[in-house]
């Protein structure tokens, strides 16, 4: 079992910047492929990101790529996603993902293949 906690959500101006953060429990947590996605209002959930369990392997969505950086600190137990040049359309509650591999980049950027799931935390990007 791992249990999930964002942090670093907020209000920000378009341009600016949010460092998000991840804390998992659990001895496992590096074994685990971290993901990153969010849902806007009367949207889907989307994926932003991952890392694979080494943080040798990084995956972006195309409209964050350049600007959103993911990684991980296995000995803290904890995945970060460093967003920088920040767009209105990036407005949305933002949730951390774990996942046991699966061995595909499909796995890695659909949201039904990960195990479990943080409470998430709201990104507001004004205009």
């Amino acid at each position: 079992q791992v249990q999930l906690v964002e942090s670093g959500g907020g209000l920000v101006q378009a341009g600016g910047s949010l460092k998000l953060s991840c804390a998992a429990s659990g001895r496992t947590f590096s074994s685990y492929v971290m993901g990153w996605f969010r849902q806007a209002p009367g949207k889907e959930r989307e994926f932003v990101a991952a890392i694979s369990w080494s943080g040798a392997s990084t995956y972006y969505a195309d409209s964050v790529k350049g600007r959103f950086t993911i990684s991980r600190d296995n000995a803290k137990n904890t995945v970060y996603l460093q967003m920088n040049s920040l767009k209105p359309e990036d407005t949305a509650v933002y949730y951390c993902a774990a996942q046991t591999p699966k061995g595909t980049v499909i796995a890695v950027i659909s949201p039904r293949h990960y195990d479990y799931w943080g409470q998430g935390t709201q990104v507001t990007v004004s205009s």
